[in-house]
């Protein structure tokens, strides 16, 4: 009788232990660069797959707005750039792969298929806006990563064990 008991019980824990540390929960990672124990910070991925980086210029002090989308393989397909200036840093035309269209003063530089597993943010310890913008939602980055710090960007899944480890930016 007691056995009965038993067997259920080690499955369920068995159970419950693996799929702690499954992963299986889409994420945006942000995750420190050149430490020895690097902080990794995360916002949930839902159903929408799009998101943008918001950042002012640091020589035109406008507003860069770049748009990205999630692909199925987790890789990061980089859609549009939009910007007010061109000349540091910002194109005033488009390259092979590239659409270049300029409306009402805005430079809108869209690309066919740029796709990249990750990039670096650096977070510039200057007071120049850089910000997340997912699901109508914009995190301030400046506030939450350190500045003067690099930041690996990537998506991945996570496991219930990992989003404990981490930290995250939605709250």
């Amino acid at each position: 009788m007691r056995r009965k008991k038993i067997i259920p019980l080690i499955l369920l824990v068995s159970f419950l232990a693996v799929t702690f540390y499954i992963p299986w929960k889409k994420a945006f990672i942000f995750t420190e660069q050149r430490s020895e124990n690097p902080m990794r910070y995360f916002v949930p991925i839902s159903k929408e797959q799009t998101f943008q980086i918001r950042y002012v210029h640091s020589i035109h002090l406008t507003d860069v707005i770049e748009t990205y989308e999630v692909m199925e393989d987790l890789q990061i397909g980089l859609l549009s750039m939009q910007y007010e200036d061109v000349a540091i840093g910002l194109p005033s035309y488009a390259e092979e792969g590239e659409t270049l269209t300029i409306e009402n003063g805005l430079y809108t530089l869209t690309y066919d298929e740029n796709m990249i597993d990750s990039f670096v943010l650096f977070i510039g310890d200057i007071d120049a806006e850089l910000a997340f913008r997912y699901l109508g939602d914009e995190i301030d980055l400046k506030q939450h990563l350190i500045r003067g710090k690099s930041y690996k960007f990537h998506i991945q899944r996570l496991s219930f064990y990992q989003m404990l480890k981490g930290v995250n930016l939605n709250g």
